[in-house]
Order: structure tokens, then sequence, then C-alpha cells
């Protein structure tokens, strides 16, 4: 998507900031060192880390209670659905009305 990006636009594009809440990723993707424990690590992995050295994207950390992306792939209690929904700045449609049948 950036390489279509780049090309339709000619632009240099800032770098992309990825929010993780694993540390052990994030360590992983900034060492350099090749060890023998990380050789089965799936190969989206080996990418990332790739994209990092690239200086293409840049994995931040972000505590597990503050992950937003918990709205679309979780089941949450109305507390917790309510402060991640005003986070991401979901607002109620005041055009949609109920309907009688």
């Amino acid at each position: 998507m950036r390489k279509i990006l780049v090309g339709l636009f000619d632009q240099q594009m800032d770098l992309i900031v990825i929010y993780c809440d694993n540390q052990s990723c994030i360590k992983l993707s900034e060492n350099l060192v090749f060890h023998d424990r990380s050789k089965h690590i799936d190969i989206r992995y080996h990418h990332l880390k790739d994209c990092v050295l690239r200086r293409i994207m840049l994995l931040d950390y972000i505590p597990s209670k503050e992950q937003d992306a918990d709205i679309l792939t979780k089941a949450l209690q109305r507390c917790k659905f309510e402060f991640h929904k005003d986070r991401i700045g979901v607002v109620d449609n005041p055009f949609l009305v109920e309907r009688e049948c």
C-alpha cells in the first residue's frame, strides 16, 4: 500500500507507527542479532523486523488496557466498550431513528 501511495503521489511518507502490547516482539524487532531461539518464528515477524530496520515502520508499546483494537476483536464489558468507543471517536448518528413496525 505504501509503495502505491508513494508511486501515485511521488511524496516521501512518514513512518508508520504500529501500536503493540507485546514487548518481546518490539525488542526482537529492534535486535540485530539472530538467535537460535528465534529461528522458528513465523515469517511475518521477520518481515516486521525488516521493515523496522529499513525505517518504514515503528513499533511502539501501548498497554493492553489501552489497546483500541479490542473493540473490533473482543467481546467487551459495557464500560470498556464505551471507553474505547470514545477514544476512537465513534458518535451516535443523529439521523438514525427508530421505525415503527
